[in-house]
């Protein structure tokens, strides 16, 4: 009984997707599950504010060990500057390619904006986050100073229009 009277008040998460959110002003990434955050990470954004494309985009490639076509590195070296995962989205019509969330091998660049665009996360962190998200999972980022619950309950009121149709 007490469970049917406290669900009466208490809205459930309107969608269960995965939404990630990326604040280029603080260098932070937060994943969204169920209305919760369930992963938080420092990240490294672009050198200007231009580079890091704002707004709301879609994960369309994920990869392990990605290769780095620039430079002609094999994933798995080293070398590779994009770590040991890619999860690329579809900013500016790239379908995945160009843009993405990925790891490093210059940890010391996380927390800063020093990318050419991409998204960096510490190796260890970017495989938790890999296994958290799937192809289609929405991602967001702004350089708003706005809290990321704020910004996850926007979304998920949209995800609600969007299923009642309006």
């Amino acid at each position: 009984m007490f469970y049917f009277i406290t669900a009466l008040f208490l809205p459930p998460a309107v969608t269960d997707d995965t939404l990630v959110i990326v604040n280029k002003s603080s260098n932070e990434l937060v994943a969204y599950q169920y209305g919760e955050a369930i992963f938080q990470s420092e990240v490294a954004t672009g050198k200007t504010k231009e580079l890091t494309p704002e707004g709301e985009f879609t994960f369309k490639v994920k990869a392990i060990d990605p290769y780095y076509r620039k430079k002609d590195i094999p994933g798995g070296d080293p070398e590779n500057p994009l770590g040991s995962r890619w999860i690329g989205f579809d900013a500016k019509g790239t379908d995945g390619r160009i843009y993405g969330v990925h790891g490093t091998n210059d940890p010391d660049s996380i927390g800063k904006a020093v990318s050419a665009g991409c998204i960096r996360m510490e190796n260890e962190k970017v495989e938790k986050l890999y296994s958290l998200v799937k192809e289609e999972t929405d991602i967001i980022i702004t350089s708003e100073t706005v809290e990321f619950d704020e910004l996850y309950e926007n979304w998920e009121k949209d995800q609600l229009k969007q299923i009642l149709g309006g």
